[in-house]
């Protein structure tokens, strides 16, 4: 797949902006400032393709990008207290309609921030995906900012944290360094070109 290829296609505000699902779709999700945009930029090898931000909460719409014959869904992070509640309930909205509507999902990428234990949104998500048999795999991202001890432990608590994603792929991710950007492109491929997406 040629991922430096990507281009930004459209973003939506609503459920009912979104176009119909005519190719397969690799969904980023994850709380807010967890570095979904960051992650993108490593994949597609590209500095500002996804538009980064510190400010929690920035990334209200779905955003899609194209690389050949495959569409990457950036969803809105959850969980930044701030938003208010009529964003709240438009973001819920949006998301189980993006999640319910039969598109063509072929992985989730779910990001979670290395650094600390899992927020009850990160595991209610979890969850979610778990129930509803989406294809996932879970990105730890931040993992420069733990020192060599600090990391080790948090490796060792995510384990019992994570317990119940018995056999899900795990990857520390550095969008720094680039540790795991290319597990992730390599576990988007399999996912992709075994159900026949080859571009």
């Amino acid at each position: 797949m040629k991922f430096n290829t990507a281009a930004f296609e459209a973003a939506y505000g609503t459920f009912e902006q979104l176009p119909k699902s005519d190719f397969p779709e690799v969904v980023f999700s994850g709380r807010s400032n967890v570095g979904k945009s960051s992650l993108l930029n490593k994949i597609f090898a590209r500095k500002a393709l996804a538009r980064v931000s510190s400010v929690p909460g920035k990334t209200i719409t779905i955003n899609f990008y194209r690389v050949g014959d495959v569409r990457f869904a950036d969803l809105p992070g959850y969980g930044y207290a701030k938003v208010p509640m009529k964003e709240k309930v438009r973001w819920s909205n949006m998301m189980e309609g993006y999640f319910s509507s039969d598109r063509d999902i072929r992985l989730v990428v779910q990001l979670i921030d290395m650094r600390h234990s899992p927020t009850a949104d990160d595991i209610s998500m979890l969850h979610f995906l778990k129930e509803l048999n989406f294809p996932f795999i879970v990105v730890l991202t931040k993992s420069d900012k733990l020192k060599k001890m600090e990391r080790l432990r948090r490796l060792e608590a995510l384990e019992e944290e994570l317990a119940f994603l018995e056999g899900v792929t795990v990857i520390p991710f550095s969008s720094e360094n680039g540790e795991g950007v290319e597990e992730v492109r390599k576990q988007i491929e399999e996912y992709c070109i075994n159900e026949g997406v080859t571009e």
